[in-house]
This record gives structure tokens, sequence and C-alpha cells, in this order.
């Protein structure tokens, strides 16, 4: 049976956004197409119809990935629009983010493993990293031009090393001081 494109290009975005999540689950390594396209409730044969390959696909759940988590970070700062850098502080630096491996950011998730990748899903990564240090900039004094980028940077690296330290220990007590402690220095580092 011949599928519509209306169809085809719905199909098309169920298996990004399902890939999406579960590489930031299983790596990307850690999952092969045929649970993949199982996932979107699709056949590995319509695969082929819809990307050139898998790394494709990883570039595009890529992107997906770092549009979903800024628009994470977008919401946080909507629902603290006096403070946006503390929203942020709030949700990234939390046990629920922590808890998050499908919906949470995938530069915690994923950064060792797109290290590995092809141009396209480094370009994606970079994207939306960029992203993220354009927000902090605003929220960090966008006034001292590159002292504000440099704040970005470390309060970005500070809460990524966060989250993923605190990924890797299984005692919780640890866990939540590693989160603590990021708060604590990212509010020192731009003086909140």
């Amino acid at each position: 049976m011949r599928v519509s494109r209306t169809q085809a290009a719905e199909n098309r975005e169920t298996v990004i956004n399902v890939a999406s999540r579960l590489f930031r689950e299983r790596g990307f390594d850690g999952i092969g197409l045929k649970d993949l396209m199982k996932g979107a409730g699709l056949t590995q044969g319509a695969f082929y119809k819809q990307f050139e390959s898998k790394d494709d696909l990883a570039a595009q759940a890529s992107r997906r990935a770092m549009e979903s988590a800024t628009d994470k970070w977008s919401a946080a700062t909507a629902a603290n629009p006096g403070r946006p850098l503390d929203g942020v502080i709030s949700f990234y630096l939390s046990m629920d983010h922590r808890a998050e491996k499908m919906d949470g950011c995938p530069v915690v998730a994923l950064g060792s493993d797109a290290a590995r990748q092809g141009a396209e899903v480094k370009a994606s990564f970079e994207a939306g990293i960029k992203e993220y240090l354009k927000m902090l900039g605003g929220w960090v004094g966008e006034d001292d031009g590159e002292k504000a980028g440099d704040k970005a940077m470390a309060v970005l690296s500070t809460m990524v090393g966060a989250v993923l330290l605190s990924r890797v220990v299984n005692d919780p007590d640890l866990a939540q001081a590693f989160l603590d402690a990021a708060a604590d220095q990212v509010r020192e580092t731009v003086a909140i």
C-alpha cells in the first residue's frame, strides 16, 4: 500500500522524534534500526525511504534533541522571567533532570558519543550549544562583551559536567551534591 506524501512526512517526523529520545537514552550505537523503527511504529523498510543512512538520522535527531532542550530552557525562563538564569539552574541542575535520560540534555546524554560521530552530527550539536551560549550570554551580562562569552562558557561547562557526573554515580546524595555545588558555583560566577 502506497503512503501519501503527507503521511510520509508525518512518519519521518515521528522517526526523528523517536530517534531523538532513544539515542539520548541508549546512545547512537545502543539501538539498531530495527528497534528504532519499531519504536516509531514503522517497519525497517520504511527507514530507507526516509533517510540516507543511520548517520543522516543521527544528525537530524541530534538537531531535534538540541531544539527540544532549548525549548525547555525557554520554558524554564518563562516560568521565572525576572531571574531567567535562576529558572534554568533550578530546572537543569535538578534530580528530575538527572533522571530524564530520554528527554534530558542531549549534550549530557550524547556528548562523548557525538564527539565520535561525523561532521553533520557535530554540526547539530554545535548549533545547539551556540544557542545555549547565546541565551546564557544574555543573562550573565551582555555588556561585558568577551567576559559574557567567557562566563557563558564557564556556566555551561559547569552545568553540563555536574549533570553528567550526577548521572554516573549510584549514590543519590553524591549526585545531589554535584548538582548543588554546580548551582552554587554558577551563581557565584555570575553573581546572582
